[in-house]
């Protein structure tokens, strides 16, 4: 099978999602910040609305694949669990004695409870009920509860992790500590899993060996006309725009990279919370973000010699326009006053799936974004976000295309 994104706005035709479960129900007050969580979930709730959300999308004739489907199919596969499970007992990381014992209790898991300790992890009692106390200092020093292998909450993201750039799929080494153990499973999966195992496509990032040259697909738009906008948030890193442009250009795959220098905060942690676009020439964006610095990014012939031009903010639309070949862009940005703005971007206003041409999936309770943009002449399917949305990811965060036509 072949897969392929040509835009950001053409016809949807398959998706990875994944729905919560372990992981998301070892979410604590306590623990949130260090899982980069602003607050803990009612899981059963935030299950119905992504099971609503999927739905939503199969009834538009989208496939949806679902991640831990995927990963338990890919985990009965030899040589794919050996890969995981290596990168994951390291004995720097659980010591010389309890390292090969703990990786053991893995290895005799089936692959549901292996997919499931591996998202959601496992806490010391559960290890060692499972091998016995062992004389580890590394284990012992450790409360019952605490996590030997944290769960991956931020799993339900799947957009960032692995991102398809037209006709080729970037696995990407994440910058935050607490979502590193994520790329190792999609790695996994693009390589063992049935589905692609036979690489009928390119790979531009393999994944955890590109640490620190850092790319997230959040912050990675497929705009069209061999054009991709990416952002430089505090999560995508120069260097990591500068690994895409080589490869794509090596193969010919795209002409032109337009990066944006973005704020570095959690308010603008990706591009797509704050700019997404939702047909052929239309972008919706947050008014907070302004106008930012750009720099457009060719070959000059060798595919690691790049041109690398920088713009003003002034002509920040004015360069993507050139990049789509169009004389302009449309932009749309919700009237609202100052309060009413800050809290529909909090809740990913902007963070819309495009899922064919003026036609997107939103969360309901961005009332205002919505309703502009039906004004505007974009059709809004909405899905229920209450609980999901506390997770400060919207429809498109959770969700990586792999089937998409051009607009």
């Amino acid at each position: 099978m072949s897969f392929h994104v040509d835009s950001e706005a053409g016809k949807l035709k398959q998706v990875i999602l994944h729905r919560p479960g372990l992981e998301l129900e070892r979410l604590t007050p306590s623990n949130k910040d260090d899982l980069l969580f602003d607050d803990v979930l009612w899981v059963e709730r935030a299950q119905e609305e992504h099971d609503f959300f999927a739905q939503t999308l199969r009834d538009r004739g989208i496939t949806v694949h679902l991640f831990t489907d995927l990963l338990a199919e890919t985990m009965k596969n030899s040589e794919a669990r050996s890969l995981v499970l290596g990168r994951l007992f390291d004995e720097r990381e659980y010591g010389p004695i309890a390292t090969d014992r703990a990786r053991n209790v893995y290895e005799g898991f089936d692959t549901e409870e292996l997919t499931r300790h591996l998202v959601g992890g496992i806490t010391k009692r559960e290890l060692v009920d499972r091998m016995g106390r062992p004389r580890s200092v590394r284990v012992q020093v450790m409360d019952d509860e605490d996590f030997v292998i944290a769960p991956l909450p931020n799993h339900l993201f799947t957009r960032d992790t692995s991102c398809w750039v037209y006709d080729g799929v970037s696995i990407n080494a994440m910058k935050k500590t607490a979502r590193r153990r994520e790329t190792v499973h999609f790695e996994a999966i693009y390589r063992y899993h049935p589905l692609f195992a036979d690489r009928q496509y390119k790979v531009w990032n393999e994944g955890q060996s590109s640490y620190p040259s850092t790319m997230e697909g959040g912050d990675v738009l497929v705009i069209g006309n061999g054009a991709v906008l990416v952002g430089m948030s505090e999560r995508t890193t120069p260097q990591g725009v500068e690994d895409l442009a080589i490869q794509l250009f090596k193969e010919g795959s795209a002409q032109r990279i337009v990066a944006l220098d973005m704020p570095k905060g959690r308010a603008f942690m990706h591009l797509d919370t704050v700019m997404t676009m939702v047909d052929g020439n239309t972008f919706t964006k947050y008014a907070g973000l302004g106008m930012l610095p750009s720099y457009t990014i060719e070959s000059q012939g060798a595919p690691d010699d790049l041109k690398v031009t920088r713009h003003a903010p002034e002509e920040m639309h004015t360069v993507i326009a050139n990049a789509l070949g169009l004389d302009e862009i449309n932009i749309l940005t919700p009237r609202q006053g100052a309060f009413a703005a800050e809290r529909e971007q909090w809740d990913d206003g902007c963070n819309v799936l495009t899922i064919e041409p003026g036609v997107v999936v939103a969360y309901d309770r961005n009332v205002a974004s919505n309703k502009y943009l039906e004004e505007n002449g974009v059709e809004v399917i909405r899905v229920r976000g209450s609980e999901l949305g506390r997770g400060r990811g919207g429809p498109r965060c959770m969700s990586c295309p792999i089937e998409r036509e051009a607009v």
